[in-house]
């Protein structure tokens, strides 16, 4: 009897790995995508696709509002592509008014402009608690470039703007 159950349990044991075998081959495999972030008073940092195969890092200084984004090389050690823009001026901040600001990334499937430059795969968002204001940006990217090794210096895009506050915040 012990022999039966045995040759029982092994044959259901081979039944659910031949599923899971089967399963593993003809269902979508879906891409893991992570992305980091991090902050303090004075900068923040986040990653982000943008493309398939490579993602950029963004740094803002929110002391200066200089926001860069940087794409490493495929080919070598180093920076191939670098893009910037100063975002104080996006958000209508009051004269003397220190910022307080907050950035994550998203993916974003964006049409090729008529230009052929095409968006990356993902946007920066970075609001400004005081104003009430979210400002989303896009690096312009070109793959043949990236492809070629092609150093970029480029501005970063804006894309949107949202005022996600209405009431006034007193201090």
């Amino acid at each position: 009897m012990s022999h039966v159950c045995i040759r029982f349990r092994i044959a259901w044991l081979f039944v659910a790995v031949s599923v899971l075998a089967v399963a593993c081959i003809f269902l979508p495999q879906a891409p893991l995508h992570a992305v980091a972030t991090d902050s303090n008073a004075n900068c923040l940092i986040a990653t982000g696709p943008v493309d398939a195969a490579v993602e950029a890092v963004y740094v803002l200084d929110a002391l200066t509002g200089d926001l860069k984004a940087a794409v490493v090389s495929k080919r070598q050690p180093g920076f191939q592509a670098q893009y910037v823009r100063n975002i104080l001026a996006d958000f209508q901040l009051e004269q003397g008014k220190k910022p307080s600001f907050l950035m994550v990334t998203g993916i974003a499937d964006i049409a090729r402009s008529p230009g052929g430059v095409r968006p990356a795969s993902s946007l920066v968002y970075v609001a400004e608690v005081n104003t009430g204001v979210l400002c989303a940006y896009v690096i312009p990217w070109s793959p043949e470039a990236h492809a070629a090794d092609k150093p970029i210096t480029a501005a970063l895009m804006p894309w949107g703007m949202w005022k996600f506050r209405t009431a006034a915040v007193r201090e």
